[in-house]
């Protein structure tokens, strides 16, 4: 039988084990709702609340209507081609009006994600909103070009994104995929190693937490028709 002492520090032992364990569980839960919380938060391509990084694959077969208009895009990375859908015509003239007017000159591409997309588009003049036009045919591959929007219907307006991987399957908010929500409307044919290059540049963390804000930006000088 142990004496009061003894008891004492029984007892004092026993409580410093129910703390341990207590705090064990405590950051136990805490790892479990991170973790909850990254698996919640899925990739998107918006003009708010960005999202994480899917893993690269290789490029795929673009749609066989691309074969519209060639856009470059001068940048201080070096030259990005574009070309353009056919089957795309709200998309595509938005895009060309955009370009025409140099509305593009001088704006950068903020948001980069190795492995997933380089987004930009950011511009100085508020234009109508355009309507999505998604159709059977619409897949967000690697090296397409799609617009970016908001979580609303119909809401592109001048922002854009290059995939950088396979992002056709990826869902997000309850499911959502991204070909039934991004409208590809081309491909770059040319300066595939630019988009990469600029893709995998070095970053910092941005007012959303996360890893994307470019620390020295690419801007596109001049963007312009070329056939």
């Amino acid at each position: 039988m142990l004496d009061d002492k003894a008891m004492a520090n029984k007892n004092a032992s026993k409580k410093k084990s129910n703390r341990r364990s207590l705090l064990i569980g405590i950051l136990a839960i805490i790892i479990i709702v991170i973790g909850a919380y990254a698996v919640i938060r899925q990739p998107g391509i918006q003009t708010s609340n960005p999202s994480p990084t899917p893993t690269a694959t290789p490029i795929s077969s673009p749609s066989s209507n691309v074969n519209g208009t060639k856009v470059l895009l001068h940048t201080t990375a070096g030259d990005i081609t574009v070309q353009l859908r056919t089957d795309k015509p709200i998309t595509t003239t938005n895009f060309i009006n955009i370009v025409k007017k140099g509305w593009y000159d001088g704006s950068t591409f903020y948001r980069v994600v190795a492995g997933f997309m380089i987004q930009g588009g950011k511009i100085n003049q508020t234009i109508p909103s355009i309507d999505d036009e998604i159709g059977t045919d619409n897949h967000n591959y690697n090296m397409t070009i799609a617009m970016a929007k908001t979580n609303q219907p119909n809401s592109a307006t001048s922002e854009f994104f290059i995939n950088v991987g396979n992002n056709n399957q990826i869902t997000y908010q309850g499911g959502i995929k991204f070909d039934d929500t991004y409208t590809t409307f081309g491909t770059v044919i040319s300066g595939q190693d630019i988009v990469e290059a600029i893709a995998n540049s070095a970053v910092t963390t941005n007012a959303y937490g996360e890893d994307s804000q470019p620390l020295n930006p690419v801007m596109i000088i001049k963007a312009s028709i070329i056939s």
